[in-house]
Order: C-alpha cells, then structure tokens, then sequence
C-alpha cells in the first residue's frame, strides 16, 4: 500500500511543480515585457530542444545495448550536413531517416 501512496505523492508534487513553472512566466510575468536579453536567449530554446533529446540516442542507442554503430551516426551526420546547407528542418529530418534506414539495412 505504500508503494501506491508514495507513487500518488510523487504525481501530486510533479503536478503542483509543473504548474508552478508555468505560473511563474504566464501568471506573474505574462502581462510585462521581457527585458531584450532575455528574449534573444529565448530564441535558442527550442533549436536545442530536439539535439538534447537525439544526441544520447546517437551516442548511447538503446536498440545497440548503448554501443554506438555507424548507421545512427551516418544519420545524425547527414541530418547535420542536410540542415546546415539548405536550412531546412523538414528536409534534414527526412534525409536522416533515410541514412538511418538505409544504414540499418545495409548493415543488417
């Protein structure tokens, strides 16, 4: 019974830290501008986002037992280079997935 109570507790104050990060910009803040250097670092939040989640995936793959193989690192390369050149996610992220299925196959 324990297990379940502290499994409740655990939700509830995850829940109420949750929201109280939120209420700290929406509520308190909401109705004032941002100071200038705070937005320009804002900018960068969400194009580090996506890196933060891929990178240990490339480097530690579950799939592999956490031994990293060329094909997730052929695809991170590609997704790189394709993004880099033509600046667009959308392409970058197809062309990835193409030389991480492509590898998967060739390798397998």
């Amino acid at each position: 019974m324990t297990d379940l109570s502290n499994l409740w507790i655990i939700i509830f104050g995850l829940g109420i830290g949750s929201f109280f990060m939120r209420f700290l910009f929406l509520g308190l803040v909401g109705d004032r501008p941002l100071p200038d250097w705070l937005l320009r670092h804002l900018r960068y939040t969400a194009v580090a986002i996506l890196p933060g989640l891929v990178a240990p995936l490339v480097a530690w793959p579950a799939a592999t037992g956490g031994q990293p193989d060329p094909a997730r690192i052929a695809a991170a390369l590609a997704t790189f280079g394709v993004g880099y050149v033509t600046k667009n996610v959308l392409l970058a992220i197809l062309s990835g997935a193409a030389v991480l299925f492509g590898g998967l196959f060739l390798l397998s």
